[in-house]
């Protein structure tokens, strides 16, 4: 695919998707202007929107914005720095990988969140502590998709490489590490939702800083728009990192 048409292919996914969350929202709108809904507990989609502006203005949404995403930021690149090597160990070494790998299985499934006052007594009420829970949690599925990649790459790849008499340098950057590249993006992008779940949801029970401190405010005061607004933004800290991962696995294999 050409670069002109894979540019029109993303716009038309693009304006598919706008069109989708369009009728979806209209039709949520007239379920509870119908009372299908209740409007106590979901608001109309029309006075969500009409509330960005309003708590964009008093909550200072933007500063809070940039809070969570450079927290996001830092526990991606840790996540990313950290969960990539381990997965190469773990594929260098099979009996390490037997030892460990349904632990860090164990620990994708585990309620990460709910060991926030660990995290609290070890670092307080901090920066730190919301980085932490987001590196724990986003760590399990780097490193097992790097894990799977590696060990997903044909056979027949790797023994042309040695007939080609590659060196184990050589072997990894012609080779390995290509064919692993899609499974590594696909575990970051998973490592990002877990991470922005926990991110989030940390900022919320412990009211500090950050989208999380702002749904967790205008919860209490019953403020259902702007809640709603709010989560919203959360989503597009979402849509930034993933077009972010995208633009970084396109430029690591532009002929894919």
């Amino acid at each position: 695919m050409t670069g002109a048409r894979r540019r029109q292919h993303a716009w038309m996914a693009a304006g598919a998707g706008v069109v989708v969350l369009v009728a979806v929202a209209g039709l949520l709108e007239a379920a509870l202007r119908t009372g299908l809904l209740n409007r106590y507990i979901v608001p109309l989609p029309s006075e969500v929107v009409a509330s960005v502006p309003r708590i964009i203005a008093e909550e200072n949404i933007p500063e809070r914005f940039l809070a969570t995403f450079k927290e996001c930021l830092i526990a991606m690149l840790l996540v990313a720095g950290i969960g990539i090597p381990v997965g190469m160990l773990l594929f260098r070494l099979p009996r390490l990988r037997a030892a460990t790998e349904s632990w860090i299985a164990a620990l994708a499934a585990a309620p990460i969140v709910l060991m926030y006052p660990l995290f609290l007594v070890m670092f307080g009420r901090s920066l730190e502590t919301i980085v932490v829970m987001g590196l724990i949690a986003g760590l399990p599925p780097v490193i097992l998709k790097t894990l799977e990649g590696f060990s997903g790459t044909r056979r027949v790849l790797v023994d042309v490489g040695r007939s080609l008499r590659l060196s184990a340098l050589q072997s990894f950057t012609k080779i390995l590490l290509p064919a692993a590249l899609p499974t590594i993006f696909v575990g970051l992008r998973l490592g990002l939702i877990f991470c922005l779940i926990n991110i989030v949801g940390v900022e919320f029970l412990i009211n500090f800083g950050g989208l999380g401190q702002v749904i967790n405010d205008l919860a209490e005061r019953y403020d259902l728009p702007g809640t709603y607004a709010a989560i919203g933004f959360v989503v597009l800290t979402s849509v930034l990192f993933f077009i972010a991962t995208e633009r970084i696995e396109r430029w690591l294999r532009p002929h894919a």
